[in-house]
């Protein structure tokens, strides 16, 4: 059984106050978005081929999907295969929103001696929690000491020299440095011989994965015949990527508020997820499931049950247009608050 990524944490849905949502306002479902909506707010699950580098995936992507814009969530070396999250126009905004969530690698380590696989099984198992590391000298940032947390590190197979295992950790943390780490505690010497990512919060290998040529085929067959089937599947609304995160439920009359950048305040609130801590990342969105801000809490899930006026999120940033819902805010507008 795999351990769990922060993203697996289980929330309860807490309800503040009654509301309802207008259906002429926003998009009654998230799964019948338009196809043009979802190839300027859309993110792919994208299969990353060994070879190429992360930033020349999004290059090919944007030309696959005649996108102006394509970011990725997390750089992967060329060398490296798995899951490499695409951001497509206005959705490039959410990549950062996946540090929190958690990624999980498979990873082969070759150790240079043979070594008893008890010895191993008990290297291994202290290789989890909070780790000191520095980045190794091929790498895009400052080789600065830093802490990182491994939060499952399982043996899945031991085959001679060969290591297999599931590795779950926290965004930046360096593989490679700990196969390094793990051979050097067995007084043997160890690299990282294969890697390959299986999941980023969300995104998974085994739900709409897809490689450069499933996308380009599938946006063949919606732009040429007209069928939207295939880049349906693999084309997937915003958030998809988003759905890692406590969240906040709004009412209608609070959302083209936040559109504008005003801070959220208790009456706009409906309901909430439990668990959520001061500082935390938090998501807005409608009574509709609709993405509209991310934020960040300024209290508890407690303190949110309780408070009936002031401040409770402070917008970090904003994804939905202005306008999709209607303006009701002229009064709180000009106090900065929704």
């Amino acid at each position: 059984m795999s351990g769990r990524l922060p993203a697996d944490q289980p929330r309860e849905i807490l309800q503040k106050a009654s509301a309802t949502t207008n259906p002429d306002y926003g998009f009654e479902s998230l799964d019948t978005l338009p196809m043009e909506y979802l190839l300027k707010n859309g993110v792919v699950n994208l299969d990353k081929p060994a070879g190429p580098t992360s930033h020349e995936i999004a290059t090919w992507v944007r030309n696959i999907l005649h996108a102006d814009q394509v970011g990725h969530g997390g750089t992967l070396d060329p060398a490296v295969t798995g899951i490499l999250p695409m951001g497509i126009g206005n959705a490039t905004k959410v990549m950062q929103a996946l540090l929190p969530a958690g990624k999980e690698y498979i990873c082969i380590l070759e150790l240079h001696k043979e070594a008893s696989e008890d010895a191993i099984r008990s290297v291994v198992k202290e290789f989890t929690g909070k780790l000191y590391q520095r980045p190794p000298l091929r790498s895009a940032v400052k080789r600065v000491l830093r802490v990182r947390e491994v939060y499952y590190n399982e043996i899945i197979e031991i085959r001679g020299r060969l290591i297999l295992s599931r590795v779950g950790c926290q965004a930046g943390t360096y593989i490679r440095k700990l196969c390094f780490d793990i051979g050097e505690a067995l007084s043997m010497g160890g690299h990282m011989r294969e890697l390959r990512r299986t999941r980023v919060g969300s995104f998974r290998e085994d739900e709409h994965l897809c490689s450069l040529f499933d996308l380009k085929d599938a946006y063949h067959f919606w732009k040429e015949d007209g069928d939207e089937t295939e880049l349906r599947k693999y084309l997937l609304p915003i958030e998809f990527a988003l759905s890692h995160l406590p969240f906040l439920v709004l009412r209608d009359s609070a959302v083209n508020a936040i559109c504008h950048g005003a801070d959220l305040a208790a009456s706009g609130v409906v309901s909430f997820s439990s668990g959520i801590k001061k500082g935390d990342l938090v998501l807005l969105k409608t009574l509709k499931g609709e993405a509209i801000a991310i934020a960040r809490s300024s209290g508890t899930s407690d303190w949110l049950a309780k408070a009936r006026s002031g401040i409770v999120a402070v917008i970090d940033r904003v994804f939905m247009e202005r306008g999709r819902y209607p303006s009701m805010w002229k009064k709180r507008a000009s106090q900065g608050t929704a």
